[in-house]
Formats: structure tokens, C-alpha cells, sequence
């Protein structure tokens, strides 16, 4: 992220990986999509970061986060950019995971936004930082993930690009003998909007002799919807490729992300995520605190959800291993009942089903369409679908998971179909492209107004992205893609429009170089 602390941006984890193959792993490694511990026991993260290089005085915050039941523990460190941390102090740092049985992830900050934030370092800097306190790393391999660089590039073109420079950065690392977990962040502030990691993703893990690097993504704003967060995951997890929600938040100064599907995708799928962030935050993002002033007793609303929240860290974090835990449990819950469908409007509809039964517990339930396409996820055995096509027939089932990220065979599977939509008219809509470059632009405002004689409670606007245009993020609109059609419905605070009043939202899109064409065809509908 840009900027959470008082001169800061954001951050996340990397883990270190051994330079000898797989099969004679030195510590945690990459196996597939997983990450695995040296004895093989597969390990999730569940953690926050901590930002150490601007409060290095408050390490008693390894004792609080583990305390809340984090297995993991995100430390922010710099080469020079801040106040260089010591190879002294990062032994100290590690000491201090290892005391508090966290897996330690040390990030180098110093390579937020390169490109576009003055003073940022390259990727190479930050390789030559950690060669620099490679006395305190080697040995450690079981216990700790090396994130080389945090946001390492922003929204600006540089040379060289993401995967060379990343490339590049792993390989100096192990020439110089690191045999750990290595985790890389993406491009574009760690949000990876223009897709630079993604689509890159395969060619830089092959590059890596370990074959031992891990893709960490930054869920913020771009992340706002359950279609966008669960098309990323889906992409990685197409490439067998091991990827971490390295940071994310419930709010951000460049949109609303959804932290709940954030959370419960990552729980479903077995993906590790690290929040951000323990405390200290500035800037105007000091609602991304966890606890005020580094109290532990004074959880924030985020910190409450992140912790002890449905798919938070307290009910999914397993302890590692090597610190005497991990997880045997391998029962998944009982099915889930038939769904039955009640409340069904042209955009929803909210299922009810008998609950399932588990060993342990069960912890969260995700929703499915006959064709595997994940719709929602919940806490308890009902939710409330929303952001559905109208007049379609739908075929759902449910499946339950538990802390030990076991799934449950599939529900029968029930049938309903949406009502049909409003009859048009009463709203009219408009697009504004307010900047744009050579792969991209940001659409905003497109504005709706009410322009019939009464209030309406909601309002539903589609448009056409041209061939090649994609949509990477959006704000105060829930928007959903399908082909070139883009479908945005107001959110729970600004669909009720008074005669004549107006309110907008914005769309960000990605478009094949050079190709100039703008969405068209605008049409609202109440």
C-alpha cells in the first residue's frame, strides 16, 4: 500500500526458499500450490504485519500478535531508505519470532513504489541488502520467509520490468547461497491491476533454481468485489502456482475492499493472508490499526474482525510444526442440507440450508453454481446472494470447510431463477474518462441521475467495454463482467435517488496497447 505509515506505504511477506531441489527441501519450501515445512506438514499463514523499522522499540508485539492466535507475524525491515536495520537487529527480530513460535516473513520496504515514489530502491538494492545480513538468516531456514521487496514497483513503467528485475533479485539471492522460501510481491503498488505478476507468474517461478518462490498479492481497492478477488486466486491456482494475500485491509483510500470474501476464499482455498496492519499507522490510514497504540487490550474494529471474525486468524491459524503444532485433522464436515432459496429479487436471492457437522467444527460455508463458479461465502448456514443476472436460472450447492481447511462433498444442488428487471427508463447514465495511458484508463465519473418524478431505492447501469478491455477495479458500484458487458448496481448507501439527484461510480480498465476505443452504450435502469 502507498502510504500507512507516517512517511510509509504498504508491505508484505516473503518466504525463503532452499537452492537445492524440492525433494531435499532445506525448511519451509514450495510444494505445488502449497507451502510445506521441512517434515512436509503444510503451513498457512495467518498473521499481520508489523512495522519495526519505524517502532523498533515495540517488540513486546510479538508476544501480543501471538497471544491472538497468529501463526505468522509480517516484519518490516529496511537497507536504507529508513534506518538501516543491523544485521544485530534482525538476528534479534528472528530471535523474537522463534521465542513467540511465528513464522517470521522479513520484508525490505525500501522498494515501495519504484518508479513512481521518490527515493524508492530497486529490487537489486533490496537483493544486496539481505546478502549484506545473510549471517543472520542462514540457518534459519525452518523459520523464516524472505519477502525480497515490498511493492516493488508502482504504476509507472520502469527498466527493467517486474519479472526481469524480480528474475534477476532471486537468482543474485541464490548465487549467493540462500536456501530459503523466497516471496515476491506484485507490481502496481502490490495490487497487480495491469496483471504484470500474474501473467508473468510461471516464467519467473521457473527461473528460480529452488523452484522455491512464493507470489504474494495486495488486496486493497482493485479488490472490491468477490468476481475480482476469486478471478485472481483462480488464475494461480490454474498455473499451479503458490500465491499469499500478503496484505490487505477492510478500507482503503482507493476503494472498499471485500474483506469477508478476502478472507473466506483464502480459508477455502488454503491460501495463507497477512493483514495490514499490527499498529502506527499515519498518513490518513490510521483506521488500518489493529490495536490503538500498541495496546493489545484496545482491539480496533479491524482488529476484531481480522482476529476473531468469521474466517478470521484466531478460528484458522494453525501453529507450525516445528514449534509443536500443525494440524492432523483430516475429517472434512458432513454435506451440507439442500439449499432452499427464498427472498428472490432480479439482482438476489438468500439460501437457507441445514447445517453441517464436523469433528472439530465447522467453520464457514461457499456457495457454488453447478459449473463451479463461486457465488459467496458465510460464517453460518444462510446467506444473501447478490449481484445476480436477471431472469436467469441459477443451479447452486453448498459446500462447508473447517480451521483445517477440509471441504465437504458438495450439497444437492437447487434450482431458482431471478426475477426479471426493472423496465428501463427513470435513470439515464453517463461515462467520464478521466485519465488514461497506453494500457489503461480509469472511467470516472460515470454518473447516474434520477430522472423520473418519484425516488428510486436502486439503480442498475450497464455498458460495453470495447474488444481487448478489461476491467481490473471499481468503486461504489458492485460490478460484475460478462463477454464485454459490464453490469454495475448500487451499493446499500447510494442506490436511493431522489428526483433529479444524482450519484456516480468509478470502473478501472486495461486495454491492449495502443487501442484507443472507450466503453460505450451506456444504460440505466431502476
Amino acid at each position: 500500500m502507498r502510504a500507512l505509515f507516517t512517511a510509509l506505504a504498504c508491505l508484505f511477506a516473503l518466504f525463503v526458499a532452499p537452492a537445492v531441489p524440492a525433494s531435499a527441501a532445506t525448511g519451509i519450501h514450495v510444494s505445488g500450490t502449497k507451502l510445506l515445512e521441512a517434515n512436509g506438514q503444510e503451513f498457512i499463514m495467518r498473521g499481520t504485519s508489523h512495522a519495526h523499522t519505524w517502532y523498533a522499540s515495540q517488540t513486546k508485539a510479538f508476544a501480543d500478535i501471538k497471544s491472538l492466535k497468529a501463526n505468522t507475524v509480517r516484519v518490516v525491515l529496511s537497507g536504507g531508505r529508513w534506518t538501516a536495520n543491523t544485521v544485530a537487529d534482525v538476528a534479534n527480530v528472528v530471535s523474537l519470532c522463534k521465542q513467540n513460535k511465528l513464522i517470521c516473513v522479513l520484508e525490505n520496504h525500501d522498494t515501495t513504489g519504484y518508479g513512481e515514489q521518490s527515493g524508492a530502491y530497486t529490487l537489486d538494492q533490496a537483493a544486496n541488502y539481505w546478502i549484506s545480513v545473510k549471517s543472520a538468516l542462514v540457518g534459519q531456514e525452518d523459520y523464516v520467509i524472505i519477502n525480497i521487496g515490498n511493492e516493488p514497483i508502482g504504476n509507472n513503467a520502469v527498466t527493467p520490468g517486474w519479472a526481469s528485475a524480480t528474475t534477476a533479485a532471486i537468482q543474485k539471492l541464490r548465487s549467493n547461497g540462500f536456501q530459503h522460501a523466497l516471496m515476491v510481491d506484485a507490481p502496481n503498488w502490490g495490487q497487480d491491476w495491469q496483471f504484470g505478476m500474474r501473467d508473468n507468474a510461471k516464467t519467473v517461478f521457473d527461473s528460480d533454481p529452488a523452484k522455491n518462490t512464493i507470489f504474494s498479492i495486495h488486496m486493497y481497492g482493485v479488490f472490491d468485489t468477490a468476481a475480482e478477488i476469486n478471478a485472481y486466486m483462480d488464475a494461480f491456482k490454474t498455473a499451479g502456482l503458490p500465491l499469499v494475500v500478503g496484505e490487505f485491509g477492510f478500507n482503503h483510500s482507493d476503494g472498499d475492499p471485500d474483506e469477508d470474501t478476502i478472507m473466506a476464499q483464502s480459508v477455502s482455498r488454503g491460501l495463507g493472508y497477512l493483514g495490514w496492519s499490527w499498529s502506527g499507522n499515519g498518513g490518513g490510514v490510521e483506521y488500518l490499526d489493529q490495536v490503538t497504540n500498541f495496546d493489545v487490550t484496545q482491539l480496533t474494529s479491524w482488529g476484531q474482525r481480522l482476529f476473531n471474525g468469521a474466517n478470521g486468524i484466531a478460528a484458522t491459524s494453525k501453529q507450525a510444526s516445528i514449534y509443536g503444532g500443525g494440524s492432523t485433522d483430516t475429517s472434512p464436515p458432513s454435506a451440507p442440507g439442500t439449499p432452499s432459496a427464498s427472498g428472490i429479487t432480479s439482482s438476489g436471492a438468500t439460501l437457507s440450508w441445514t447445517a453441517s457437522t464436523d469433528n472439530v467444527g465447522v467453520t464457514g460455508y461457499d456457495v457454488y453454481t453447478s459449473t463451479g463458479t463461486a457465488l459467496g461465502s458465510t460464517a453460518t448456514n444462510s446467506i444473501t446472494l447478490t449481484g445476480l443476472s436477471a431472469a436467469t436460472a441459477y443451479q447452486v450447492n453448498v459446500k462447508a470447510r473447517d480451521a483445517a481447511g477440509n471441504q465437504s462433498a458438495a450439497s444437492p444442488t437447487a434450482s431458482f431463477t431471478t426475477l426479471s428487471g426493472g423496465s428501463g427508463g427513470g435513470c439515464t447514465a453517463a461515462g467520464t474518462v478521466q485519465s488514461q495511458w497506453s494500457t489503461g484508463y480509469v472511467l470516472q465519473p460515470v454518473t447516474v441521475t434520477n430522472t423520473s418524478t418519484s425516488t428510486k431505492p436502486s439503480w442498475t447501469v450497464t455498458f460495453t467495454l470495447p474488444a481487448g478491455h478489461t476491467v481490473t477495479g471499481s468503486w461504489n458500484a458492485a460490478v460484475t463482467v460478462s463477454g464485454q458487458t459490464v453490469t454495475a448496481k448500487n451499493l446499500s448507501y447510494n442506490g436511493s435517488l431522489a428526483p433529479n439527484a444524482s450519484t456516480s461510480f468509478g470502473v478501472q480498465a486495461s486495454r491492449p496497447n495502443g487501442n484507443t476505443a472507450v466503453p460505450s452504450g451506456y444504460t440505466c435502469a431502476n
